[in-house]
């Protein structure tokens, strides 16, 4: 330790990031904020009724494409 030039501590830089908003990031907050128990449950029977819905339409688009067919074919034939 000198006598002439005690040790004096330096400030602190300033260490600044700007936080730019990011929506997925949001999103994904969000989500996770939601999460309580039974929620998996929940999400599970969102997941299944929507995959229902998406079964039963595109069941609905065959029958109506095979009715086409068979019709188209009765006038043709």
């Amino acid at each position: 330790m000198s006598v002439l030039f005690p040790k004096v501590n330096k400030p602190r830089d300033w260490d600044y990031r700007p936080i730019y908003y990011d929506p997925d990031k949001e999103a994904r907050n969000e989500r996770r904020a939601r999460l309580h128990r039974g929620s998996f449950r929940e999400e599970h029977e969102k997941n299944m009724t929507r995959l229902r819905k998406k079964q039963k339409s595109r069941l609905l688009l065959w029958v109506v494409l095979l009715a086409a067919l068979v019709i188209g074919f009765y006038i043709f034939l």
